[in-house]
């Protein structure tokens, strides 16, 4: 089955542009657009994307609370990638700690925007792991971030998995880093993300950065 996706920006020749990169390929179909997040929980709930691309700056829903809208409104919700001009924005990191998944700059190219969908709907890398690292710079040695770490309690395999995750790599290059199976790897994923609380592996990251258990660099 094709990757579906729903476009979701204010400006007309940004969503036409990205139909028009997505569509191009065989593998991904464009099922629906918007022009604010204001429509799109219940876009989301008729179409089932399998990716969200929503601009984080929007006049009446800006992506942040759209997110948000759709992690509380939609079971089973959607990837969500976050798109805009700046990576280092405040409003990037705030959907990322709101839930997006990651995000996707206005400026990338083709070969980049069908990357990142396709990323997004594996589910099993991070994007632009250098961009978020920046972003959780300032907020290292958060208290509360801290406390939750260490409540979680994560097993020394877990921990090396963890750190991994927050270079980017995939279950299969973690795998391959620490010489054990790829559903091996799987399985600490999803203990890390349970014992965090995290819906995904941004969430993850961005706890690991928060906390003070790695440091940007």
């Amino acid at each position: 089955m094709p990757i579906s996706v729903l476009l979701v920006d204010d400006e007309q020749l940004v969503r036409a542009g990205l139909r028009a990169i997505l569509e191009s390929q065989p593998d991904i179909r464009v099922t629906g657009e918007a022009a604010d997040g204001a429509s799109v929980v219940p876009l989301v709930r008729r179409l089932r994307p399998d990716v969200v691309a929503m601009d984080v700056r929007m006049p009446l829903m800006d992506g942040i609370e759209a997110t948000r809208a759709v992690l509380r409104a939609v079971p089973d919700p959607p990837r969500i990638l976050v798109v805009t001009t700046f990576e280092n924005d405040e409003y990037v990191y705030e959907a990322l700690r709101a839930g997006a998944d990651g995000f996707l700059l206005k400026r990338a190219g083709p070969a980049e925007i069908v990357h990142a969908v396709r990323l997004a709907a594996e589910g099993e890398s991070l994007l632009f792991p250098a961009a978020v690292r920046s972003l959780a710079a300032a907020r290292g040695g958060n208290a509360r971030a801290r406390e939750a770490m260490e409540r979680a309690a994560l097993t020394e395999r877990e921990a090396d998995v963890l750190r991994l995750m927050t270079r980017g790599l995939s279950n299969a290059e973690i795998a391959g880093r620490l010489f054990i199976g790829a559903e091996t790897v799987k399985t600490h994923v999803s203990a890390v993300l349970a014992k965090l609380g995290a819906r995904d592996r941004t969430q993850a990251v961005i706890a690991a950065y928060e906390s003070g258990f790695v440091s940007p660099g």
